[in-house]
């Protein structure tokens, strides 16, 4: 029997208790499983103990403000999609917030309806996961994966890709062939085990040398092999394609 899937995880940042307990209430009314934060300290806590799909974020809060929060989520769940809510909404927030990877800011007094419907939007994102170890090269392709309307995880090495795919459901995912103490086939083997659905895309700068181990986990069921420095309209259509969508959604 298949296991059921988990219910979409929201995590609510914000000092004001009423705010997060109406809030927290409608949302697991709804079916969503909530946690609640008052401050960063604590959203940052949660967050390391477990994922969330999506956190909603206070702009103005004692200590350390949304986007600087969410700065700090995504360096350990950057699959996490944010919505940051304020009451001080200028475009200097909204370009600071934004620019830090929030997906959309709001303000307040919130228009619930609205807010709803962009949790349930971003929890409907397909979920990519990029495993290289180069940061600036998961930095480029979570801007572009994100702009295409993907949540986009990152891990580094092999324990932190077997710990992001313990986090959800992966839709595709991106592996580069060499990694530090191992190599794409080993991640290969996670994603098959913890997302047999998941489809797979081999990224290698190493053409020659990684060839043999390419075809062998191509032979093994991984999709397609995309190799560096990439053809970035070619890369992204290949996701699309895989996650079967067109190039317009997002």
């Amino acid at each position: 029997m298949t296991a059921p899937a988990a219910a979409p995880s929201v995590l609510i940042v914000d000092d004001d208790p009423d705010a997060c307990r109406n809030l927290a209430d409608i949302l697991s009314d709804l079916g969503y499983r909530v946690a609640t934060a008052p401050d960063g300290p604590a959203a940052l806590a949660r967050v390391r103990e477990e994922p969330f799909d999506v956190a909603l974020l206070d702009y103005q809060m004692p200590g350390m403000n949304g986007v600087e929060l969410y700065r700090r989520i995504k360096q350990v769940r950057a699959g996490t999609v944010a919505i940051l809510v304020s009451a001080y909404t200028t475009a200097a927030t909204r370009d600071e917030a934004l620019g830090a990877g929030a997906w959309r800011v709001l303000a307040k007094p919130v228009d619930l309806p609205r807010l709803l419907g962009l949790v349930g939007e971003a929890v409907g994102q397909p979920l990519a996961l990029v495993v290289d170890d180069d940061p600036d090269l998961c930095g480029t392709l979570w801007d572009l994966l994100r702009d295409r309307g993907y949540r986009v995880a990152v891990a580094h090495d092999i324990p932190a890709a077997a710990e992001q795919l313990r986090g959800g459901p992966v839709q595709v995912v991106l592996v580069d062939m060499r990694l530090p103490f191992g190599d794409g086939a080993a991640v290969f083997d996670l994603v098959r085990a913890a997302c047999p659905a998941a489809r797979a895309v081999l990224i290698t700068g190493h053409r020659r040398e990684a060839d043999d181990l390419v075809r062998r986990v191509l032979r093994a069921g991984a999709d397609a092999v995309c190799y560096k420095p990439f053809d970035i309209p070619r890369l992204l259509a290949t996701v699309d394609t895989l996650t079967g969508r067109g190039a317009g959604d997002g």
